[in-house]
């Protein structure tokens, strides 16, 4: 997670991401500790999140993801507003998790009545995100890599891709996705749920 500098205004995003899992928390009626409990994630670290004094990493809302039984982008689209049919460049949410160097668009996000999704990931040179469980056990993905290379790892399965290269799975248990590099790598996530 960031800290937000002193002084510094909050992302709107972020803000409204805050608000969102507070609402989530208290909608299961958990306290802090409980859903510290149910993700191994500090109370404080939880606290912090949900006032807006941090943000969070892919791999925090991924954890928090998992308990609430969402995609990260079903949870990011709460927040952004709804997509219109056709969904321009400009309107779409781009989300970045500068600790890990990991920047993530949401090209198609999730949509009433609509099971997939699109995600543009980008991952800097030597960037590594693991994920300790899938938001949703069972989530198919595939990823297709546009420019550099990716390194994926599932089910204890290494998958080096290039330029042009395909991986199609379900996910049913940790995943990591590592820039080999030299250079950075922009990659297409198709999701599709369950």
């Amino acid at each position: 997670m960031r800290q937000a500098d002193a002084g510094h205004t909050p992302d709107p995003l972020d803000v409204r991401l805050a608000a969102r899992l507070a609402a989530l928390r208290t909608a299961h009626g958990w306290s802090l500790g409980d859903l510290a409990e149910r993700t191994g994630i500090s109370r404080s670290t939880l606290s912090r999140a949900e006032r807006a004094e941090t943000s969070p990493t892919a791999a925090l809302l991924n954890r928090l993801c998992a308990v609430y039984g969402r995609t990260m982008s079903q949870l990011l689209s709460e927040v952004e507003t709804e997509p219109a049919p056709v969904v321009r460049a400009a309107d779409q949410g781009v989300w970045e998790d500068r600790a890990s160097g990991f920047v993530r668009r949401s090209v198609s996000p999730p949509h009433g009545g609509l099971r997939g999704e699109l995600v543009e990931g980008r991952l800097a040179a030597g960037a590594d995100i693991a994920y300790d469980r899938p938001p949703v056990p069972g989530l198919e993905q595939h990823i297709w890599v546009l420019e550099g290379a990716l390194s994926v790892t599932a089910d204890d399965v290494g998958h080096h891709l290039g330029e042009g290269d395909c991986l199609r799975l379900c996910v049913w248990g940790p995943t990591r996705f590592r820039c080999p590099g030299p250079g950075d790598v922009r990659y297409v996530l198709a999701v599709v749920r369950p």
